[in-house]
């Protein structure tokens, strides 16, 4: 079982619309565990509910943790309890860090970040500023406003000539991915975070670029591939939930029990794990082992059922 720490929000600052960042700290003071670029932790808010944040500050700070929130009006409700719940000197639950988006710091690389998404990334192009890399980084967003850390950019732009692109849509215009990646250094690697539409677009696009691998992580539910019409039965009450092509097995089953808790929403973390007690799964996670799929264990974010099936869940 993960080890949950308590922490204590030691300061809260609006850094852009709608984004706040929070600096959480050991309340006795003490050293906190180690983490790299890429990482995340997972907050147990009061509600129940659970959400994961990347790691924005410095890795070598180890008595701080930094994370940055979009309040998501309908996000479930995690951004929000975040953004009017906690304040500073509250108590908050913690598990990681994690790192489901390690950063292998490659010779040559870009760096893209759209919105929220510069969280992660933030400290890869410190990193790769310390190491001595060739390295660009983009950061696009709706507008200067909306997109936090402005002026931490501005000095790592400074430090750093012709290395930090700042792209506003309202000012810019909607980059095309193949002009994102046309910053690539020859036989780069390029490390994406960001809104969906954004990520799809560099993945369809990187093919015809010059870089030379892409790693990427969603801010977002991971969106449904091949997706089939299935059905779920709640344990023995009987009751079927019919699940679209369009929808995953999760949204469905939140409609019907509310306090069924999630998280990452896209197979990695694990949160909202459920048992089959009858059916085949068409597993598409990346948590479970062979072991754990082979007793039942389903992620029901994205993993769904073969056309016209029934899974009968144990819950």
């Amino acid at each position: 079982m993960p080890v949950i720490r308590e922490l204590v929000v030691a300061t809260k600052h609006q850094d852009a619309e709608d984004v706040v960042s929070l600096r959480l700290a050991a309340p006795e003071g003490g050293t906190l565990p180690a983490w790299q670029p890429g990482a995340h932790i997972e907050l147990h808010l009061p509600s129940g509910r659970k959400r994961q944040y990347s790691l924005c500050g410095d890795p070598a700070d180890r008595y701080r943790y930094r994370i940055a929130v979009r309040r998501i009006a309908d996000g479930g409700g995690g951004s929000a309890e975040v953004h009017d719940g906690l304040g500073e000197g509250m108590r908050v639950a913690v598990t990681g860090p994690r790192n489901a988006f390690p950063f292998a710091a490659e010779a040559f690389l870009l760096l893209i970040a759209g919105g929220i998404g510069i969280t992660p990334i933030l400290p890869m192009a410190r990193e790769a500023a310390r190491r001595g890399l060739d390295w660009r980084l983009v950061h696009t967003g709706r507008s200067r406003g909306s997109m936090p850390f402005a002026a931490e950019l501005a000095e790592l732009a400074a430090a750093a000539p012709g290395r930090v692109s700042i792209r506003p849509d309202d000012e810019s215009g909607v980059p095309e991915a193949a002009e994102l990646l046309s910053l690539s250094p020859a036989a780069g690697a390029v490390y994406c975070c960001g809104p969906a539409p954004m990520i799809d677009g560099v993945r369809r696009a990187f093919g015809d670029s010059r870089a030379s691998a892409l790693h990427f992580e969603r801010f977002a539910p991971a969106p449904i591939t091949d997706g089939r019409p299935f059905e779920l039965q709640l344990g023995d009450t009987g009751r079927v939930l019919p699940v679209p092509y369009d929808r995953s097995a999760l949204d469905v089953l939140h409609e019907a029990l509310p306090d069924l808790p999630f998280s990452c929403r896209q197979g990695f973390c694990g949160t909202c794990r459920v048992r089959v007690a009858h059916g085949h799964v068409d597993h598409r996670d990346r948590r479970l082992t062979a072991t754990e799929r082979a007793a039942g264990a389903m992620l029901p974010c994205v993993s769904r059922a073969p056309e016209g099936e029934r899974l009968v869940l144990d819950v």
